[in-house]
């Protein structure tokens, strides 16, 4: 059955507000009001920011909330290939966001359509708490993230805030998945990647890793 927040996220209307009214909203919702979220997102968006030549993707880009932040530090080679499986999402990312060095493209998480080891920074914030069986998305990360390259991921903390009674069903009923404090972080490192960090806010996470460089 498809959650309200999947149906959501597929609606054109829902599209049009997304970025620049719920989102920044419901980010702020994950530090119950306060500013650690937001405090870390901006954080976040001047180190995509930062120059260089890599190849970065974004899955369940939505919108393109990071293609600007992203791309705008690119040189050389440099690309942004932002992911979603929602028609809706991606014309919208389409539409406002169409520097040189963007691309969209429609896909499925769990299944990425990229050759191994393809990208330098993998990206998927605010997002793996609504795809549905999002372990295996880890994966697909892992396995196209580059030889020292990065996987950094925002989403949700089961804290115990979260686990106040009423916590859990109201995700559920809404469709978002609350992931236990160690669970994305072991799947990280059993698929290898290391220099684990994390950071809880709220009853968000973002975690930091990466994958090990190629042996000399």
């Amino acid at each position: 059955m498809t959650s309200i927040a999947q149906r959501m996220m597929g609606n054109p209307v829902f599209s049009l507000v997304y970025e620049k009214a719920w989102r920044p909203l419901f980010t702020r919702g994950f530090s119950l009001g306060g500013s650690g979220t937001a405090d870390y997102d901006h954080a976040l968006r001047a180190y995509l920011a930062r120059p260089g030549e890599r190849h970065v993707l974004d899955v369940a880009c939505g919108p393109g909330n990071y293609s600007d932040d992203a791309a705008g530090g690119l040189t050389g080679d440099g690309r942004y290939i932002g992911i979603d499986f929602s028609a809706a999402m991606l014309a919208r990312a389409g539409h406002d966001h169409h520097a040189e060095r963007v691309t969209f493209v429609r896909g499925d998480a769990h299944r990425l359509p990229f050759a191994d080891g393809s990208f330098d920074t993998v990206l998927c914030l605010a997002a793996l708490y609504l795809i549905p069986d999002p372990l295996p998305v880890l994966d697909e990360m892992a396995r196209v993230c580059a030889p020292g390259g990065e996987v950094i991921v925002f989403t949700s903390a089961r804290t115990s805030v979260a686990a106040l009674p009423g916590g859990p069903l109201a995700a559920g009923l809404v469709g978002l998945r609350l992931f236990d404090l160690d669970e994305l972080v072991d799947r990280l490192r059993s698929l290898g990647l290391e220099h684990l960090e994390q950071t809880v806010t709220g009853v968000g996470q973002y975690v930091h890793a990466r994958a090990p460089k190629a042996s000399s």
